[in-house]
């Protein structure tokens, strides 16, 4: 049964009413008829269509229903440890009506889902969970609409339940049949409407996370493990670091080496190939006892976020307000500023590639699986369909770390042998020296008091490199620099508002009369940088609410007290109030050398709210923090999964306290000089809050908001306004570790 037009269908008496999806029931808003677009003929599509939907309209980009009645899903955001496809899944069931057992998951392949560009930007939920919700939705109700023409009814008498579609006087038929009879090529219609929030069974609640069990187990979970028939390991051959080269490397030694069955050369690209990995593994012993210079700039001496400071920059007012307001009678003025920061993934980067009949297909944890398809199709020169890209996830990843490099590495290396897969991973000390790093940056901001206390007057400018170097043309690649074609890097260019990049969180939540805020975009970058996860967030929260706390003080007024008066927005007033009742605000112990401080953000102004707050203890004689408590209120708007999200926004903290207090790059005059963990002072278990809670405050009414990056930023702060407000003195550049704060300690 294919193309059964509206009058056919009313002809068979099935008038179908379209109304408000309740509980199990299936119907759509508006009072209009439709049985047609179910069936393939042309719909009467209304603009507005959710989410990636929009991009996307037709429904078998998102769903396809098999002739058992199982579901399968498609996204194109990638699962990064985050909980998105246990979560995307949850919205799926239930807007299918459906089991999770019967519900199964397909995320970021070139070749099977849309195109949703980047995994960033905690936009997941937002953008591809919107778009599933709704699919499933228009899903459910053609089903629904097939079995009314189908039984001769009114489609409002008919219920759905567990992939069957239920008749008032007991027919029935199974997704599975009724799929088969109808095309899901058809495009949503933006009037149908999700089921009532009382009778979904999976959203709002917590399911098992399917993508723990092996993790847990050392079952394969991510791309290292993958194996193939006749697989080949691979290792690339570099210099120690960004902007190094090796010279005259002994190819000949090298392709001499006990496991090394063949060296693959491109220019100067150069990888040595091998049936085990451990004879490659002593192999790169020998390949870091070669010599080496510096290929690039000379870096600029001394600390290098100084240098941002003074490199040419491009300023842009991102916002300029002049409203009448008593005049400031009391200034404060500081700078703000954090250093490189690495990804610092747990496992090095690592990608597997196959050439075979003319197709390189290459398993990758990219987070831009597209973008990452079309850069290697330039670089081996293969039209756009001839590459394919399938997600695997990889252990560590929350920005542009080394996982597009590696994909291209091993594609080059698979190149050379056809029929057999290779597997390359980066050593712990290519990550380290090679990674892109996230920016280094510099806040200036100014604020003015009026003589009742309110902020009459705010600037905010912020210096930053661009944030996002992610390839798309093969000049962003490391191997694309090397294979002698001419590629050249795309220009750095900053990311405009409303998302941002080094100027991301800028924009303060806070009613503020008269304000300026300038993005000083630096184009020129000393060492390699691009992505990292919330990009300039965590530098301009960390700034704001850190001279929000300064105006308070300055104020004689409690931080909290101080917040709720300069805001309007009444979901960032209800998040910082439950975050301080929840804390116990008001009933923190005063004591000497401990300290409670507070942090709150809106991410990018438009995901979700959240506040944190920190209570630790400082030991004078070394400066060294213990976070006693960390705990964080969160409005991510329609929760999906409680238990996800506060996962999210607990690693956020951790991670968060990691970059404020712990990390940096340093640097020597040729290179980075990080090379390992212990070189390189990330947090430790024992640097971890001794206890943590997170208060999700759910709007099942509202959209789904991002909160994979929402912590980051108020927790830097409240750490910060902690450490203050224990020692008595505030520090402004990060990393505030206990060297720095035994320092200011010993200095009063």
């Amino acid at each position: 049964m294919s193309g059964i037009a509206r009058r056919d269908l009313l002809r068979g008496g099935g008038l179908v009413v379209l109304f408000a999806l309740a509980g199990s029931s299936v119907g759509q808003e508006g009072g209009t008829t439709g049985g047609g677009e179910g069936a393939g003929a042309p719909p009467e599509v209304a603009p507005g269509l959710p989410g990636s939907l929009a991009e996307f309209p037709h429904l078998d980009a998102w769903i396809r229903i098999a002739p058992d009645g199982a579901a399968t899903v498609f996204t194109g955001k990638a699962e990064l440890g985050q909980g998105i496809g246990t979560a995307l899944l949850q919205i799926a069931a239930d807007e299918l009506d459906l089991s999770l057992e019967c519900v199964s998951l397909v995320t970021a392949d070139t070749g099977r889902t849309p195109n949703e560009g980047i995994t960033s930007g905690s936009q997941s939920l937002q953008n591809s969970g919107t778009a599933i919700a709704h699919a499933a939705a228009n899903v459910r109700y053609l089903l629904a609409e097939r079995a009314a023409w189908r039984f001769g009814v009114a489609v409002e008498t008919l219920s759905t339940a567990n992939g069957v579609v239920l008749a008032s006087d007991g027919r029935r038929a199974t997704y599975g049949e009724l799929a088969a009879s109808l095309s899901l090529h058809v495009e949503a219609r933006p009037q149908v409407v999700r089921k009532r929030i009382g009778v979904r069974h999976h959203i709002g609640r917590d399911r098992p996370r399917r993508d723990i069990p092996p993790k847990l187990t050392g079952a394969a979970a991510y791309a290292h493990d993958m194996t193939m028939p006749g697989m080949l390991h691979a290792r690339v051959i570099r210099g120690p670091a960004d902007g190094t080269l090796l010279t005259a490397p002994d190819f000949d030694a090298i392709a001499r080496l006990p496991g090394v069955e063949r060296l693959v050369r491109t220019g100067d690209f150069a990888a040595m190939l091998g049936p085990r990995e451990w004879p490659l593994v002593q192999a790169m012993l020998t390949v870091g006892r070669m010599p080496w210079k510096r290929s690039g700039a000379p870096l600029p001496g001394g600390d290098l976020r100084d240098a941002i400071r003074a490199l040419p920059a491009e300023p842009d007012v991102i916002l300029e307000r002049n409203a009448a307001a008593p005049v400031a009678v009391r200034h404060i003025t500081a700078r703000y500023d954090r250093p490189y920061l690495m990804h610092g993934a747990i496992g090095p980067s690592c990608a597997v590639a196959l050439w075979q009949d003319g197709m390189m297909t290459v398993w990758t944890h990219s987070q831009g699986v597209y973008p990452l398809r079309a850069a290697l199709a330039e670089l081996l020169d293969l039209p756009l369909e001839r590459v394919r890209c399938i997600h695997r996830e990889g252990a560590g990843c929350y920005g542009h770390n080394g996982a597009d490099d590696v994909a291209a590495d091993a594609a080059l290396a698979a190149r050379a042998v056809p029929g057999r897969a290779v597997k390359l991973m980066w050593t712990r000390e290519q990550e380290h020296g090679w990674e892109p790093l996230g920016p280094a940056m510099v806040a200036e901001l100014s604020a003015g008091l009026d003589a009742d206390g309110q902020i009459a007057e705010w600037t905010h400018a912020v210096w930053s490199n661009t944030h996002s170097t992610r390839p798309s043309r093969a000049g962003d690649l490391l191997a694309g620099l090397e294979v002698g074609r001419g590629f050249a890097p795309s220009p750095p260019r900053a990311i405009p508002q409303p998302n941002g990049g080094g100027d991301r969180n800028a924009i303060p939540l806070y009613t503020l009369p008269r304000v300026t805020i300038t993005s000083l975009f630096v184009p020129q970058m000393p060492v390699r940088v691009s992505a990292l996860r919330g990009l300039g967030a965590h530098m301009n929260v960390f700034a704001i609410e850190s001279m929000i706390d300064e105006l308070a003080a300055a104020a004689g007024s409690d931080p909290v007290a101080f917040r709720l008066r300069h805001l309007s927005d009444p979901r960032a007033i209800a998040v910082i109030r439950t975050l301080a009742d929840r804390f116990g605000w008001a009933r923190q112990p005063s004591e000497r050398w401990r300290g409670q401080g507070l942090g709150f953000a809106r991410y990018k102004n438009s995901g979700a709210y959240c506040a944190v707050a920190i209570d630790l203890r400082i030991e004078p004689e070394t400066g060294a923090t213990t976070v006693l408590r960390a705990e964080a209120a969160v409005d991510a708007g329609e929760t999906v999964s409680p238990n996800g999200l506060r996962n999210q926004i607990e690693g956020g903290i951790v991670q968060s306290l990691s970059w404020t207090a712990h990390e940096e790059v340093r640097f020597d005059a040729a290179r980075r000089t990080a090379f390992d963990w212990s070189s390189y002072p990330m947090i430790r278990f024992d640097a971890v809050p001794y206890r943590m809670a997170v208060h999700v405050i759910d709007r099942p009414s509202l959209p789904f908001l991002g909160a994979g990056e929402a912590s980051q930023g108020p927790a830097a702060a409240a750490f910060a306004n902690a450490v203050t407000r224990a020692i008595g003195q505030r520090l402004r550049s990060m990393p505030l570790s206990a060297e720095r704060i035994r320092r200011a300690i010993a200095a009063d």
